[in-house]
């Protein structure tokens, strides 16, 4: 509007009111109008000042109006518990790579408390809603949000291997619209019963509960199955199909029926993490996890990954697809390094000591 505001007034002041006579190129008079033309060219010098400033104030405009970039919308799925820590990470990720959120991003969490249906459905609803990305957390909310959903691109973060359970073509070239983090969870169910046992040397009996119509810890359970057969130890296994009865079952644990709680991957039991750590805790019960970040909500003891920092990694792949990057090219990235954890105030209350080698060892110590 400057511009056109600019040329007009230069086209009125050559063929409007006040008309200038063409000069021939040699006038006869040239020398008795030297102030005439003085005030001509300074004129017209003005209107060329006003139009390159204001060119440069279009020039100095326009950026900003580019530089208002589109807020993206992530619809995110979770059970709940300690994954909530993967969507910190994925906050500071994505803050690391320049975005802010509520200025260039916006997430939608919808926590499916471990219900399969609830994850479908809220994996439809965000598609129906056109987000821009879905992120996922948990096998079983993956595999639903995957199903559920045509064309909105996903990524995961995932703790068993994302080609054997049909979300990727390959590591490598993931084809579809599924990429992401994989991390070490149900691969090392058997180091981490091991673990326990380091912990605890007089342990004899650990119970666990999991859902058997989920393939994830069905075969997670089996690992830790056969480790407990090779350290001596008797493994109880609580079969339960909902949240509901995951809950009833703790309320009638009898204290003294094992020596400790071990976690077997569920993402319907994982999201229940802090009802178990507190109930296991009135009934004197050790309880081992696979993420420190329940160690610090009173577990004794974990052995696995740290979410918060999946969820950082993960934000690279959230910033590329955002960027137009297609899910299929991304390779999936797979995070190899565990750590211990363990909470001394738990293991006092309990009255347990925990051997000076495994403290050691120990990445993280609640004192």
């Amino acid at each position: 509007m400057i511009l056109d505001f600019v040329v007009s007034s230069l086209r009125s002041e050559h063929s409007g009111s006040r008309t200038v006579e063409r000069l021939p190129i040699f006038p006869p008079e040239a020398d008795q109008r030297p102030a005439e033309d003085f005030r001509l060219g300074k004129n017209m010098s003005n209107k060329i000042f006003i139009f390159i400033t204001a060119v440069a104030m279009l020039v100095s405009v326009a950026p900003v109006g580019a530089q208002q970039s589109k807020v993206y919308r992530i619809g995110v799925l979770l059970p709940g518990g300690p994954l909530y820590e993967t969507v910190d990470g994925l906050r500071e990720g994505l803050r690391e790579l320049g975005l802010q959120e509520g200025k260039q991003f916006v997430l939608t969490i919808r926590d499916t408390k471990g219900d399969v249906k609830a994850a479908e459905e809220g994996a439809r609803n965000f598609e129906r809603e056109k987000v821009n990305l879905i992120y996922a957390l948990a096998t079983s909310v993956i595999t639903a949000a995957k199903a559920a959903t045509t064309n909105v691109p996903i990524v995961f973060c995932v703790g068993t291997d994302p080609v054997a359970m049909g979300l990727v073509d390959s590591f490598v070239k993931p084809g579809g619209r599924l990429t992401g983090v994989h991390f070490l969870l149900s691969d090392i169910t058997a180091k981490r019963l091991e673990i326990l046992k380091e912990i605890l040397p007089k342990l004899t009996r650990v119970i666990t509960f999991y859902d058997p119509g989920n393939r994830v810890p069905t075969e997670a359970a089996q690992s830790a199955r056969e480790e407990a057969k090779r350290l001596g130890l008797k493994f109880i296994e609580r079969h339960v199909n909902s949240v509901a009865e995951l809950r009833k079952g703790l309320q009638e644990f009898k204290a003294g029926e094992a020596d400790a709680y071990f976690y077997t991957p569920d993402a319907m039991v994982v999201g229940q993490a802090q009802q178990i750590i507190d109930t296991a805790k009135a009934k004197k019960l050790a309880t081992m996890f696979h993420e420190r970040s329940l160690v610090a909500k009173g577990a004794l003891a974990s052995y696995g990954q740290n979410y918060y920092e999946i969820g950082r990694l993960s934000a690279k792949y959230v910033q590329r697809v955002l960027s137009g990057a297609h899910p299929g090219d991304l390779r999936v990235e797979t995070v190899e390094d565990v750590e211990l954890a363990i909470n001394l105030r738990t293991a006092k209350q309990l009255g347990l000591t925990i051997p000076p080698n495994v403290l050691a060892r120990a990445s993280k110590v609640i004192k």
